[in-house]
């Protein structure tokens, strides 16, 4: 069975406010669920550059490897 409810927004808040903590946090998750594939392409327009190239990255890895190694030892 299908049930179906319109609210406005102002409504949701309301009922979000009355929630308890357990479901507050249910929700927080959903969302993050939801919205994660958007959030995601955000971060990369966000931090996409071309001003590193592919050395460069590999050089910057192979020094914090290095200088990692060397202080383990």
């Amino acid at each position: 069975m299908n049930f179906s409810l319109s609210i406005d927004f102002n409504q949701l808040k309301s009922l979000i406010t009355q929630c308890g903590i357990e479901e507050k946090v249910e929700i927080i998750r959903i969302l993050e669920k939801d919205t994660f594939p958007l959030r995601f392409n955000h971060l990369l327009n966000k931090i996409r550059s071309n001003e590193l190239t592919l050395e460069e990255i590999t050089a910057e890895v192979e020094a914090v490897r290095k200088k990692r190694y060397d202080a383990k030892r």
